[in-house]
């Protein structure tokens, strides 16, 4: 569900405030405030523009280093157009600025052609806080590099927004502590295995907060995601003229990362062919950009991760032996949620206090029989399952206290009811209950239940849902609200 403008996912940690400037290009005025918020913690100024039509104006005023700029401003007009055009207008008159694309349209083909005439990268809607910080970050870099400028000293901020990793006392968690403690602070390859929603992004994250390179950057790539014409231009960068349409030379992730960590997850993902590029790279500690013949050294700390068998995969002949014992110098298996009982309701109210912040909800208990409801779930999509569960449990109260009909969890048949009832007369919801709802019947619960406590006040509906105006107003229309 769609609820909410961003996500919280760490990726990306600076623990240095960048003196960049950055323009923000978007009509939506919810947008702009939520960005208002977020990026001048990361940067020096930041200025928002609500219309292009004044953006050369700006340009000449600001001389920003950074655009974000959204690409579609006229309303129910979607094409992506408006954007190229822009972008292609910025580019014309403003060479050295870097320009990330902004979309709620994740077309891989819009990407490649505005990444094509000459835009650094893009990030979706709704965005990611960390991914949108370390994106604008690399593309200032990308430009201090291209114009021979000097990166200025950097200033002091917080590193709270990084989330922690939460040890549990199960033996497994406490072996992979013990193992972390020590091979942290080298730069030894380490492959995290476990079932998806395990928690092995954080962890990656928690080795580079340890690490010796904490104050670098850690760069993340879904490398399973990335398509094969892309692979090489993606990871390794492109100079100038390398194909069609290349006006600028761009940095890949490995030089990004030059420095700190590089975070490849889903590597078991990657096709055959592709993983020899990858290998020969991590052999010689230096990448050659697409288009180009000459070797860039790169200094990285490698992590891994996968939910896939690759010494199966090996043994298929899916995955490349070599490969597999250069990312293969240490190995952390992640244990799946249901065997970290004594982790699940820690989780459960840290994820409690989050949304409840986040969504305004006055929620700060767990009922004991909630409580009972999470220990003797299954969770088979593990934290990330924990998580959208609380999720959804926080938009539907309506007290200080989470409930069993808030998480509508599947009761395990050998589960006696917690408080006293039978399947009749409970609160809980069976597996087979018509009381189990979709997510959108989710969210159209959550809207029209705003919308009767603020009396229909569609600014007070929107701030407690925490949506803009414009998406509330789609999303009475899509309900008949």
């Amino acid at each position: 569900m769609h609820l909410h403008i961003s996500q919280n996912f760490t990726t990306f940690a600076p623990t240095m405030k960048s003196k960049a400037k950055i323009l923000v290009v978007d009509d939506n005025k919810g947008i702009r405030a939520a960005l208002e918020m977020l990026l001048p913690r990361f940067f020096a100024q930041v200025e928002m523009l609500s219309s292009p039509k004044s953006l050369q104006s700006t340009i000449r005023e600001l001389q920003p280093d950074v655009v974000l700029l959204d690409m579609n401003f006229q309303t129910a007009i979607n094409t992506g157009n408006e954007g190229l055009y822009w972008l292609s207008e910025i580019k014309q008159f403003a060479p050295n600025i870097e320009v990330v694309l902004f979309t709620a349209y994740g077309d891989i083909q819009l990407a490649v052609e505005g990444m094509k005439r000459g835009a650094f990268d893009f990030i979706v809607k709704p965005w990611d806080n960390d991914k949108l910080v370390e994106t604008l970050t690399l593309a200032y870099q990308q430009k201090l590099k291209r114009t021979g400028k000097k990166s200025p000293s950097p200033l002091p901020i917080s590193n709270s927004q990084s989330p922690k990793m939460h040890w549990g006392s199960s033996p497994a968690m406490t072996t992979i502590r013990k193992q972390l403690e020590k091979v942290a602070t080298t730069d030894a390859s380490i492959l995290i295995t476990g079932e998806n929603g395990t928690g092995k992004d954080v962890l990656a994250n928690e080795i580079h907060r340890l690490s010796a390179r904490a104050n670098r950057p850690m760069v993340c790539v879904d490398a399973g995601a990335i398509t094969e014409t892309l692979f090489e231009s993606e990871l390794f960068g492109h100079v100038k003229g390398a194909f069609t349409d290349a006006h600028a030379d761009k940095m890949g992730k490995f030089e990004q990362a030059n420095g700190g960590t590089l975070f490849l997850d889903e590597i078991g993902n990657i096709p055959l062919h592709l993983q020899a590029k990858l290998l020969r790279v991590l052999q010689n500690r230096a990448i050659v950009r697409v288009g180009d013949t000459k070797e860039i050294p790169i200094d990285i700390r490698l992590i891994c991760a996968t939910n896939r068998d690759i010494p199966q995969m090996v043994q298929d002949g899916t995955f490349r032996e070599d490969l597999y014992y250069r990312i293969n110098t240490m190995h952390l298996q992640l244990p799946p949620l249901r065997q970290r009982q004594d982790e699940i309701l820690p989780l459960a109210e840290r994820f409690m206090q989050t949304y409840a912040e986040r969504y305004h909800r006055s929620v700060n208990a767990l009922a004991p029989e909630a409580q009972q409801a999470l220990l003797a779930n299954t969770w088979s999509g593990n934290i990330r399952e924990l998580n959208n569960c609380i999720e959804k449990a926080v938009i539907l109260s309506e007290g200080d206290t989470l409930t069993l009909a808030d998480l509508q969890l599947p009761l395990p048949s050998n589960t006696p009811y917690p408080i006293g009832g039978t399947p009749s007369n409970s609160q809980y919801p069976t597996a087979d209950s018509e009381a189990v709802e979709t997510l959108e019947a989710v969210e159209e619960r959550a809207i029209r239940n705003a919308m009767a406590q603020h009396d229909g006040n569609l600014s007070l509906v929107a701030k407690a849902l925490n949506i803009s105006r414009p998406t509330l107003y789609a999303k009475l229309k899509k309900y008949g609200i």
